[in-house]
């Protein structure tokens, strides 16, 4: 714990006053530092950045990318919040244009669209960007399709604030199809260094799968395209794990699977034409399952067909439309819209939605 700061913050006890200051905007806590040397050094102080993060994880927003088909300019972003609303900012501090790619812990794993093979790690919050080293990987074994890595993870581990970012694909040799060896990439944050390690795999991957990525128990995850199992990659024995979905989940025509995480646990959405059903994962080990939550989708039937969940909590539920930002507040059962995108936007909400945090986390 912290010096004590009783006597400069008026009637209140320390803890107290950080548990008010780790609810504010990082923007606000920013402001806040320049007030005086007390308040800096109790803002810049361990204990509370700790205390701040623990709060803000049990707070996911979402994160829109919205292009302008008319115009070259950056993607805008869009922040929507079921605590603070709507909010706009932008990544112009990292010198280049660039989509997201993956997002965890507040951290987001940027491309460059100019440059292929370039990628950045930054945090939107702190304005604060990392340019990673550009693999090694050689062209005559480059990913499949188009050169690109099929999946992109980022991995951000609130304790040690240690990040890995993987790329991972198919290898291809030139004017051969794809084989079934799987290449994977892995950036280590503390090493500054990319790690290569091959396997063979058969699963494939939708573009919705790929942007679907869950970091939990020290493992990053992906929905297969076939839905018929998690892919999950561990960092300890560099390995690829197959985790199966929950026996009881009907999986017949018209129902569509999503992956999320719920609680800092791996979760499981699925989605009927009435119902949104939500399973966690109650026992890693043993992939036990517990469903905890079914959810009546009257409300918005119309909605249904193009509905896409993106994050969520034990309070509620962010879902992405072609055109709108939905949350659904689980205690009270009510649907409200959140955001609607104005102009003609050239892909769909949920195409490039984003779960995010906002944390005081170093790319550095």
């Amino acid at each position: 714990m912290m010096n004590s700061f009783s006597s400069n913050c008026g009637f209140f006890p320390d803890e107290v006053v950080l548990r008010i200051l780790a609810r504010l905007p990082i923007k606000s806590l920013f402001r806040m530092k320049c007030v005086c040397k007390v308040w800096y050094q109790l803002i810049s102080d361990k204990y509370f950045m700790k205390l701040y993060n623990e709060v803000s994880v049990k707070n996911p927003m979402v994160l829109v990318e919205i292009t302008d088909p008319s115009s070259e300019s950056r993607p805008s972003l869009i922040l929507v919040d079921n605590l603070r609303g709507v909010s706009e900012f932008s990544l112009d501090f990292i010198k280049d244009r660039v989509k997201i790619r993956a997002s965890c812990n507040g951290l987001l794993c940027c491309s460059s669209i100019p440059d292929k093979g370039v990628y950045y790690v930054c945090n939107p919050m702190t304005k604060e960007y990392r340019l990673l080293p550009k693999t090694r990987e050689r062209p005559v074994t480059r990913f499949y399709p188009d050169g690109e890595a099929t999946i992109v993870g980022l991995a951000c581990n609130m304790l040690t604030q240690k990040y890995n970012v993987v790329l991972a694909g198919y290898h291809r040799s030139f004017g051969h199809r794809p084989e079934r060896t799987f290449i994977c990439m892995v950036f280590d944050s503390e090493s500054n260094k990319w790690k290569k390690f091959v396997t063979l795999q058969d699963d494939h991957f939708t573009h919705m799968n790929r942007n679907q990525v869950v970091f939990t128990n020290g493992t990053l995850h992906w929905l297969t395209a076939s839905c018929s199992c998690v892919l999950a990659l561990d960092f300890d024995s560099e390995t690829w794990r197959k985790i199966h979905l929950p026996n009881q989940m009907a999986c017949r025509g018209g129902n569509r699977i999503y992956l999320l995480e719920y609680d800092e646990r791996l979760s499981i959405v699925q989605i009927s034409d009435v119902w949104m059903s939500i399973w966690v994962m109650e026992d890693y080990e043993r992939e036990e399952w517990c469903m905890v939550d079914r959810v009546s989708l009257r409300c918005i039937s119309g909605m249904v067909p193009g509905v896409f969940p993106i994050s969520q909590s034990d309070r509620y539920v962010f879902l992405a439309t072609h055109r709108q930002v939905l949350v659904y507040q689980r205690k009270s059962r009510v649907w409200m819209e959140m955001y609607s995108v104005k102009n003609a936007a050239t892909l769909p909400l949920w195409f490039s939605a984003h779960a995010f945090r906002s944390t005081i986390v170093s790319c550095q």
